[in-house]
């Protein structure tokens, strides 16, 4: 099924990207900055999971930046919405066999460290997998990738050395954090948040993790950002709602655009 996505989106459009981003909740805004662009719903292309969460619009779409091809996933699946791993992964995987060597994911998460702000952006330089699966599990494919993957860069040094230069020149205030991965819906609650700290948590979420596995599995270079759009359960007194994730996103969004156009090309320059 892979290769017959990876057909029908070469019939489609020309262009073939070397570097892809995935838009989290709230997040796709980058999507227009794009120009010469083909969208692609999900549900066009052969075995693509189409997208059920508020606040993901399920299109890839395929343009040009500057003089850079890139691959947009506006929209991801969640495990919670009843996907397995394998569908979940589905877009880095046609991703890779499109030509994309780099990937660039982003989400909506919850604030866990008490430093960090609502609306904050923070650089994740790794992750803690607590959503009970794993997408490499069952029969490895080895012309995709060794069956026992090292992980201990799988969010690349370089990618995010040079994600925090380009922040700092924009003068937009960014972090390095450990992103947790839930399964969901539900949020966490304040005795799970406590937990997450305890264990070296600053963000936590509902996606990311399964996605970075494989590109890493791949031999993809990653960058991760996390949009702080809440503070977790129990950081302040008051009750967490989707409604207040997908407007804060909303609001971060023209600063992660910003940041988006000016670190992509170098991303992909360093990746070459």
């Amino acid at each position: 099924m892979i290769e017959e996505a990876k057909t029908y989106i070469e019939s489609r459009t020309e262009l073939r990207p070397s570097i892809g981003l995935v838009l989290g909740s709230g997040l796709g805004g980058f999507a227009a900055e794009l120009s010469d662009s083909v969208e692609l719903p999900y549900g066009d292309i052969p075995g693509w999971p189409s997208s059920t969460a508020v606040g993901h619009a399920g299109r890839l779409i395929l343009g040009r930046l500057g003089d850079r091809e890139i691959a947009v996933m506006a929209g991801r699946a969640h495990l919670y919405e009843g996907y397995a791993p394998a569908q979940v992964t589905f877009g880095v995987r046609v991703l890779r066999r499109l030509g994309v060597r780099s990937m660039v994911f982003t989400n909506a998460a919850g604030g866990i460290n008490r430093e960090l702000d609502q609306g904050g952006l923070v650089l994740i330089s790794d992750h803690i997998n607590l959503q009970g699966s794993n997408p490499l599990v069952g029969p490895n494919d080895d012309s995709c990738g060794p069956r026992f993957p090292d992980m201990s860069e799988a969010y690349s040094r370089e990618f995010r050395q040079i994600a925090a230069k380009v922040a700092a020149e924009l003068c937009i205030p960014m972090t390095e954090g450990v992103y947790a991965a839930m399964l969901g819906p539900s949020y966490e609650t304040p005795a799970e948040i406590r937990y997450l700290r305890a264990i070296g948590a600053d963000v936590v979420g509902m996606s990311t993790a399964a996605e970075v596995i494989v590109a890493s599995h791949m031999g993809m270079k990653v960058l991760g950002i996390s949009c702080v759009t809440n503070m977790a359960a129990g950081i302040l007194p008051q009750k967490i709602n989707h409604e207040e994730v997908l407007e804060t996103g909303r609001q971060v969004q023209e600063t992660l655009v910003r940041l988006l156009k000016a670190v992509l090309p170098q991303l992909a320059e360093a990746a070459q």
